[in-house]
């Protein structure tokens, strides 16, 4: 399901679909004793050395854009270790899944936050942070996988018999996703 769903909801930007990933410890180890320790959901890597870490987040709060931005600094940054290179960093990418809003002056409930300059030339394609604002998606038709995977995140919890499922859940993955969720409830 993870594989599924980083490449649904990653899709224009991964050159070709992820076929595997590794689950990772989702504490951000301190290097210093008076570091900040962070802790994200999920965190995983795949065949490419690409990074991934995806957090579900209910409630928006004043500081949560400085939480993302530190959070995927800190996963992107663990990637080296002392005399490591720079060349061996690899793209790092952080979704978001948010519950409230979390851009109020803008309709467009995907946000794709890269490092680019003001006329869109970027310093360095090594991903970035996506941000889907469930509160703004409201895509009756589903014609993509990605949309799929947000209607079940945004309409999921409402859906309570795991054998009477609406059409856009007939695929293997959104069953075994409604299993998961049943189990969990």
């Amino acid at each position: 399901m993870l594989v599924h769903f980083i490449n649904a909801t990653l899709a224009s930007e991964l050159v070709a679909p992820i076929t595997r990933v590794e689950i990772l410890n989702p504490y951000n180890e301190k290097e210093h004793l008076d570091d900040k320790l962070s802790i994200v959901d999920l965190k995983a890597k795949d065949e490419h050395g690409r990074v991934y870490q995806i957090e579900i987040q209910l409630l928006f709060f004043s500081n949560l854009p400085a939480r993302m931005l530190y959070t995927w600094a800190d996963v992107y940054s663990q990637q080296l270790q002392s005399g490591d290179k720079y060349h061996e960093l690899n793209p790092t990418y952080s979704i978001w899944l948010l519950g409230e809003n979390a851009i109020k002056h803008d309709d467009q409930y995907i946000h794709r936050y890269k490092f680019r300059d003001e006329a869109g030339i970027p310093l360095i394609e090594h991903g970035g942070i996506w941000l889907f604002e469930l509160e703004k998606f409201n895509a009756q038709v589903i014609d993509n996988e990605q949309t799929r995977w947000l209607r079940f995140f945004k309409e999921g919890k409402q859906l309570n018999d795991e054998n009477n499922l609406p059409d856009w859940m007939n695929t293997q993955e959104m069953k075994q996703a409604m299993n998961t969720l049943c189990q969990f409830s």
